[in-house]
């Protein structure tokens, strides 16, 4: 797959994200991931992403693709050319963007599908809610930026968390063909993280029983990030 880098603003980016216990995400996470662990727990979560002026590298200027985006994400670990590798396994992939959803998984990483967001930011408050079209996938996330991680949190500090995020910039999404994941690499000309405080949360994904059984996740803690610079870079796709 032939992807141009790219490069635009992550406007904002929300990265809400559960506790789940090892053995419910090893049967989750395909081959040949495996579930990355923080004191004893996986991390998975919702990342709910706007991207503003996205051209590819060539172009410069104010102007470019906007768009709402959402990734279900599972931080993973992974053996490749010998070495162990970081990052994140997305199963799922939401955008209002009609571009993504017809040229993803084609001509660009990962399948991308359609749904509606809405979206209310106000005084450091956000509300983001998503519905996608085929009826398979809604998330919310309600919360306002705060001044410190929840105590419950796998991470012991701020600077813990934002290390651990920033080193999961490489995604592998599922495709049509199993055991065959499109890679994407997010690079940051900055990196820079707040920690917010949700009053709500729901994902039909990590809500969802026959996947997850009761007490198997809880909420860990929310990250903002604002008026980030960045590249995407597409990866060769990685076969199990």
């Amino acid at each position: 797959m032939q992807f141009p880098v790219v490069h635009g603003i992550i406007d904002r980016r929300i990265l809400a994200n559960y506790q789940v216990e090892p053995e419910v995400l090893a049967r989750v996470v395909p081959a040949p991931f495996r579930p990355k662990l923080v004191n004893g727990a996986g991390v998975a979560g919702i990342c709910l992403i706007r991207l503003k002026h996205i051209k590819p590298n060539f172009m410069r200027g104010d102007f470019g693709l906007s768009s709402e985006n959402a990734a279900h994400r599972i931080a993973v670990t992974w053996a490749e050319a010998g070495q162990e590798r970081d990052g994140v396994y997305i199963p799922r992939r939401d955008t209002t963007s009609a571009l993504n959803t017809l040229v993803g998984g084609r001509l660009f990483p990962g399948v991308h599908h359609r749904a509606r967001f809405d979206v209310t930011e106000a005084d450091g408050h956000y509300r983001v809610e998503l519905n996608s079209a085929d009826g398979e996938t809604r998330v919310l996330v309600d919360g306002r930026v705060s001044e410190a991680l929840p105590v419950t949190s796998v991470f012991g500090s701020l600077e813990e968390a934002s290390a651990f995020f920033e080193a999961g910039a490489v995604g592998y999404s599922a495709t049509a063909r199993v055991g065959t994941f499109d890679g994407l690499e997010l690079r940051s000309r900055t990196w820079r993280v707040e920690p917010m405080a949700v009053e709500r949360i729901e994902s039909s994904f990590f809500d969802d029983e026959r996947v997850f059984p009761r007490g198997s996740t809880r909420f860990d803690c929310a990250l903002l990030m604002r008026g980030i610079e960045h590249e995407w870079m597409g990866l060769e796709r990685l076969c199990a």
